[in-house]
């Protein structure tokens, strides 16, 4: 039922990983990548590297997968075995607590990439779910680490990427400690901005694929908080905002919040 779409390596030993690597991994939906044409490259794990290397590179990622809207990649507690660049769409990372409630822990967008939190324990410590129809690349670990031994620029681009989240989530934190509730939207819609300009969309008009109450649990405020500063920031001409709509008027004044 499912068809096969994996090109073959050109070793024996890196056929064994990629069986290894994608033995539980439905095949259908899914299609050879490509970096060389990729529109999102420059902000991806190929973005800084050469010819050569964006080759070699483009070598381990024999497949893109198709996730629909509302669908999981990947789940907490599921092994270990690949990350993930997002080609298409995004998605939101989720993390359980013991008493059963969730909390969005991060969004995800074309070029990012996914899947790093798997690394320590060999298995994941969150889910990543799609918010609209995505692709992704995958990449076996496996094989990512045996060519970051003969790629220094790659092997660099891994630890840019590391690093980047550890930022990421210091500024979580201090977002959720020391903000307030209208200091927090604002970071968020001018977060959201840099990112759309850093993948050649609009920085002033987007659309938010996640709901208000997905973007309360990410904040650490209620939808309805949400939702009431978001009417603030109109009514102080600061955005417009109509349903996943937003367009930013203002971001110096967002900044200033």
């Amino acid at each position: 039922m499912f068809e096969a779409t994996l090109s073959v390596p050109a070793s024996h030993a890196q056929g064994s990983l990629l069986a290894q690597a994608y033995a539980d991994r439905p095949r259908s939906d899914s299609r050879p990548a490509s970096c060389a044409g990729c529109t999102r490259r420059q902000a991806c794990l190929a973005g800084g590297l050469n010819g050569p290397d964006v080759e070699k590179f483009a070598a381990i990622v024999h497949l893109t997968r198709v996730i629909r809207q509302g669908e999981t990649l990947f789940r907490a507690g599921d092994a270990f075995r690949s990350i993930y660049a997002v080609r298409t769409g995004s998605f939101k990372t989720v993390i359980a607590h013991r008493d059963g409630m969730e909390h969005v822990s991060g969004f995800l967008f074309p070029g990012d990439v996914m899947g790093f939190d798997g690394v320590h324990a060999n298995r994941h410590e969150v889910s990543a779910i799609a918010l609209e129809d995505c692709t992704v690349c995958v990449l076996p670990f496996s094989l990512l680490e045996k060519q970051c031994q003969e790629s220094r620029s790659l092997q660099h681009q891994i630890y840019t990427l590391m690093s980047t989240e550890i930022v990421r989530e210091s500024a979580l934190m201090m977002l959720l400690g020391v903000m307030s509730a209208r200091e927090r939207v604002a970071a968020f819609l001018v977060n959201i901005s840099t990112r759309m300009q850093q993948r050649g969309y609009s920085a002033s008009l987007f659309n938010l694929r996640m709901t208000r109450d997905e973007i309360g649990s990410y904040l650490g405020i209620t939808l309805e908080t949400v939702s009431r500063t978001l009417s603030h920031f109109q009514k102080k001409g600061l955005v417009r905002a109509a349903g996943k709509q937003i367009e930013i008027v203002d971001i110096e004044g967002l900044r200033a919040v």
